[in-house]
């Protein structure tokens, strides 16, 4: 599965919103897996918007055909638009699925590693964050995303900003040092977006 991270910052609210709800559109396109975002809790005017689809093949097709057609009712409504796309690697939690409906805030990291570090930081990740993320309360499913050149994305979805605020505070740091992440990680970017249904495909 593929997964394609957009995040750009909106300058026209209204107009935005109204063209996400045109993404309807993907409905039916072959390979189409599922799609939603919302805005970040932490910057405001920032969107970020999530979109899967069962192969690089399938992706690249839309992009050649039905791609423009439905992004141009967003035309003009946004700027610095930063689009990342990353393979499936493995799942947090077990049997991921892009569905959205049932959470009400994702958590993204996204991490670039070191060099010689990728072993060690897909390790960690399976063997110490996976495990303490898929038995925090509220925390419904995951996927862990890898992109070339020793990039990485997290994805989780939560139930609460709540059940996700308790997870951070009382768990990150240990799992931190656990894991050695300051000695992978050459550079982590992250935020928490708080969903918007109607952006739901």
């Amino acid at each position: 599965m593929l997964v394609k991270w957009i995040r750009c910052t909106v300058i026209d609210r209204r107009g935005f919103e109204q063209g996400q709800r045109k993404w309807a559109g993907l409905l039916g396109e072959p390979g189409f897996r599922g799609q939603g975002g919302g805005w970040s809790r932490g910057r405001p005017g920032v969107a970020h918007v999530f979109t899967f689809w069962e192969s690089r093949a399938f992706y690249d097709s839309f992009m050649a055909s039905a791609h423009h057609r439905l992004a141009s009712a967003q035309s003009g409504t946004f700027k610095h638009p930063q689009v990342a796309l990353f393979d499936h690697r493995f799942d947090v939690k077990t049997g991921f699925e892009p569905r959205f409906a049932d959470a009400d805030v994702v958590r993204v990291a996204h991490c670039k590693v070191r060099e010689g570090r990728v072993e060690h930081f897909s390790l960690m990740q399976a063997k110490i964050w996976n495990p303490a993320m898929a038995g925090s309360p509220g925390m419904l499913r995951g996927m862990f995303g890898e992109a070339p050149g020793n990039e990485f994305l997290v994805l989780s979805m939560w139930q609460s900003t709540a059940e996700h605020g308790k997870y951070r505070a009382e768990r990150v740091e240990r799992l931190s040092l656990r894991a050695q992440t300051e000695a992978d990680v050459a550079d982590v970017a992250g935020d928490v977006v708080q969903l918007e249904p109607s952006w739901t495909v």
